[in-house]
Formats: structure tokens, C-alpha cells, sequence
């Protein structure tokens, strides 16, 4: 049987070059269809979970993440600073026992969460929506109050939050901080945005 002048490698060469191409081109549409699956930047200010692991945070150190375009605040309290909170009283506060739904209704008591020990709050002032300053030490001078427990601060208008964000009496802010809804997927992740009893 005669081959009639093909060239046996050039046509190996061309079905391994169409072969490469077409995977290519294959994966070329498939990353934009999986990436789809994804929820858009629009979905995810609008809402979407964000976690926050907490395995590495200290007692007494804070920090923040994203939800919704805001600055959400998880803070790892001390024993020291839980009995601060918790002893302040009704007349030193205007909500004291959260009365305003700034909360899920899961969330109650002085500390406002669901571990005694780690705070979540959405950081913007009920006032004018400033993002007050994290001052947890008691009897900071820069706070304009000689008795200062330690809590946020915002110097924007003098408005003043305790550790578990509710507001000091005398000042612009009308309510206490908000929560967001969280819940723990683990004893280190906090999933902020989903809700305890969803889960």
C-alpha cells in the first residue's frame, strides 16, 4: 500500500497542534462559566458571609474585617475588660440592656455577643457614620472623661462606645453599635453575616 507522499510526521505535528488549541480554547470558556458560579462584587456587598479567624487573636487585641462594604470589629476580650463592661451601670449608659434591636435577637446581656470573650460590632458611629477609634485601656486622657473604662472612641463629634458597643450617655450618637448577625463555624472561625440559628 503506497502513501502517497504523506508526510506521517507533519500530520502527527498538526493533530497534536489542533489537539492543544482546542484544550485551550476549552479552557479559555470553561474559567469564565466557573468563575460565574461566583457571587459578583455587587452580591458580595451586598451581603455575602466573610469569616474571621480568631485561633491567633490575643486577649485584648482587635481586629477588623470587610462585610457590606462596612469595618466589622471582632475583639478578643479580657477577663479584665469583661468585668469593665459589665460593671458599668444604667445611668453611665443610654441602652444598657439593648433595648433599640442593634442586635439579632440571639445576641443579649452586657456584652452583647454570643462568647462572653469576643466581641463582633459593625464599626460606624450611629452618629454620623465615622469610624471611632479602638481605645480599650482605662482612663485614656483623649477621650474627654476622667473615668474612660475602655471602649471606642469616636473624635469625629466625642461620641463614646464601651467594649461591647453601646453608647455612653451625653453624647451625639443616638443608639448603641450595631451587631451583625454571626455565627461559629468553628471554635476559631466566626462566619459574620450568616445567622446562629440558620446554621
Amino acid at each position: 500500500m503506497a502513501d502517497n507522499g504523506v508526510n506521517k510526521g507533519r500530520r502527527r505535528f498538526l493533530v497534536g497542534a489542533t489537539t492543544v488549541v482546542g484544550a485551550v480554547g476549552a479552557v479559555g470558556i470553561a474559567v469564565p462559566f466557573v468563575a460565574s458560579w461566583q457571587p459578583s462584587a455587587k452580591a458580595r456587598a451586598a451581603g455575602a458571609s466573610v469569616k474571621a479567624d480568631v485561633s491567633k487573636l490575643e486577649p485584648g487585641q482587635r481586629v477588623t474585617v470587610e462585610w457590606r462594604g462596612q469595618p466589622v470589629w471582632v475583639l478578643n476580650r479580657s477577663a479584665e475588660m469583661i468585668e469593665r463592661t459589665e460593671a458599668l451601670t444604667g445611668n453611665q449608659l443610654v441602652d444598657p440592656t439593648s433595648e433599640v434591636p442593634q442586635q439579632p435577637a440571639y445576641i443579649s446581656g452586657p456584652l452583647r455577643s454570643i462568647k462572653p470573650e469576643i466581641g463582633v460590632i459593625v464599626g460606624i458611629c450611629t452618629h454620623l457614620g465615622c469610624s471611632p477609634l479602638f481605645k480599650p485601656e482605662p482612663n485614656a486622657t483623649d477621650v474627654g472623661v476622667s473615668d474612660w473604662p475602655g471602649g471606642f472612641f469616636c473624635p469625629c463629634h466625642g461620641s463614646r462606645f464601651d467594649l461591647a458597643g453601646r453608647v455612653f450617655a451625653n453624647v451625639p450618637a443616638p443608639t448603641n453599635l450595631v451587631i451583625p448577625p454571626y455565627r461559629y463555624e468553628s471554635d476559631a472561625v466566626i462566619v459574620i453575616g450568616e445567622d446562629e440559628e440558620a446554621a
